[in-house]
């Protein structure tokens, strides 16, 4: 028999026909078609039966997988599914192993953008992150013995941080969810995907205004949580510096209004989530987010309840964020649109962020600011660079353009002033910093009085506020 150098097409099926699966299926159809025949995609969802994607259909839904092994003679399954939960993983890998065929899994294109080469080879996919950093290691014992079986509330719950600490708490088997938030439409969805997955949980969408101050009292008396992780805000920067009086009734107000209920009621636990922007802030944003800080600071003083907030840096994935702006730039054939070509970020994914929260709970003693070392700041020309190879286009194909910075912007961010950071990790990759507020007077001032201020009085109030740089060495010294 005549011997040859030929190599075996693959029959491959992706599952998934999302953002992933289409750069995937895309990329191996320019540089590994010899080596891999995608016969289709799997996808439950309804309205992606029969789409073509990069001249590739969806062929049926992951119930069909094993079916279509045996029919098609499948030699590789690529799960393009970034956010599968474990059981349903567990289930794919189950079927490929008594196939004995190959299983590949795809990172999520946001932990892609923040490695240096980001194309993926297919002949070696790596199982771990492809983060420039370790990702956090979770105290997961630590984490489970203050949340199981316990009632747990998240304001935002609908939102991209909020959805994600959602499904990452039920790992921890709580007695109660409390899903809040003011857009139905969200709580609904993210309700529907939780069910789920929920085992022995009891879910409880509850639509509610962080700013109805009568309202949140109500709703923490009768949920009586344990902890409460507060992640619902305004986060636009351009929008809210048009908008001060929104930034101060929402951020900083809703924030006053479900500390004093969780004060009130005696909540166990309560983790706000903040910002780089509230450090050196330039803008209402920003201003509003370390107002809030201050907020939390002021009631652990006095609070049995153990408040603490968590700062870190733009999460890549979550609405508003400049990746979901990029893709759809790019898919109108462009431009993609930089601020400036030295403009610089930290980043961090969302499951990253949402992590990073659950485990700061556990750490509080009362007052501190949690932060993750997020390793080297992204530049975003960089980001946009990469998003548009990853899509398939070079940079030929797309023009980037420049359009400068917008009121309340920064060319770069910090996550803790110098004076501000404890020396020592507490954790792994987690720090804290140290107490800095100044006269709560002056908060309380701009909260009781802005209602009659002008848009720019109160902007340079709370840009006045927010960079103040008095720190205490109060209740700094946190045991671990």
């Amino acid at each position: 028999m005549e011997q040859t150098n030929f190599q075996q097409v693959k029959n491959t099926l992706i599952l998934g026909a999302g953002d992933t699966g289409h750069i995937i299926a895309k990329k191996i159809m320019k540089e590994q078609e010899e080596s891999f025949n995608i016969l289709g995609f799997l996808d439950d969802a309804k309205e992606k039966q029969d789409v073509s994607l990069a001249g590739v259909s969806v062929i049926g839904t992951l119930a069909d997988l094993q079916r279509l092994i045996k029919l098609y003679d499948v030699k590789l399954v690529i799960v393009a599914i970034t956010n599968m939960g474990r059981v349903a993983f567990t289930r794919i890998e189950t079927i490929c192993k008594l196939a004995e065929i190959e299983l590949r899994r795809i990172p999520c294109i946001e932990d892609l953008l923040l490695k240096n080469e980001p194309l993926i080879n297919l002949a070696d996919i790596p199982t771990q992150s492809l983060l420039n950093r370790e990702p956090i290691q979770l105290n997961d014992a630590a984490i489970k013995q203050q949340l199981h079986q316990q009632t747990v509330l998240i304001t935002g719950a609908g939102g991209s941080i909020g959805s994600e600490m959602c499904r990452q708490l039920l790992k921890y088997e709580p007695k109660s969810l409390i899903l809040l938030g003011h857009g139905e439409n969200s709580i609904y969805l993210i309700e529907q995907e939780l069910r789920e997955i929920a085992g022995n949980t009891t879910l409880v969408p509850v639509i509610a205004d962080i700013k109805n101050r009568e309202q949140m009292h109500e709703i923490v008396e009768e949920y009586a949580p344990n902890a409460i992780y507060h992640a619902a805000a305004h986060k636009h920067v351009s929008l809210m510096e048009t908008n001060p009086h929104e930034a101060i009734s929402n951020n900083v107000m809703g924030t006053r209004n479900i500390s004093e209920a969780a004060d009130r009621f005696g909540v166990q636990s309560f983790v706000m989530i903040s910002s780089d922007k509230a450090v050196n802030p330039t803008g209402v944003m920003g201003a509003s987010k370390r107002m809030c800080e201050m907020i939390i600071q002021e009631f652990a003083q006095k609070s049995d309840t153990k408040f603490s907030a968590v700062r870190f840096g733009n999460v890549l994935g979550s609405r508003g964020s400049v990746v979901p702006m990029f893709k759809k730039q790019i898919a109108k054939g462009g431009p993609v649109t930089v601020t400036d070509p030295q403009m610089t970020r930290f980043f961090m994914t969302i499951p990253e962020a949402a992590s990073l929260v659950l485990q700061a709970g556990v750490f509080s003693q009362g007052g501190e600011i949690f932060v993750l070392d997020m390793g080297e700041e992204v530049k975003i020309l960089d980001l946009a660079k990469n998003i548009i190879r990853l899509s398939g286009y070079s940079l030929d194909d797309i023009e980037i353009k420049f359009t400068g910075l917008r009121p309340g912007e920064k060319l770069y961010e910090e996550l803790l002033l110098e004076n501000e950071l404890e020396p020592q990790q507490i954790y792994p990759k987690i720090y804290v910093g140290k107490t800095k507020f100044v006269s709560f007077e002056t908060l309380h001032t701009i909260l009781e009085n802005n209602d009659a201020w002008t848009k720019e009085k109160l902007r340079k109030a709370m840009l006045a506020l927010a960079n103040s740089n008095h720190v205490t060495q109060e209740k700094n010294n946190l045991k671990v």
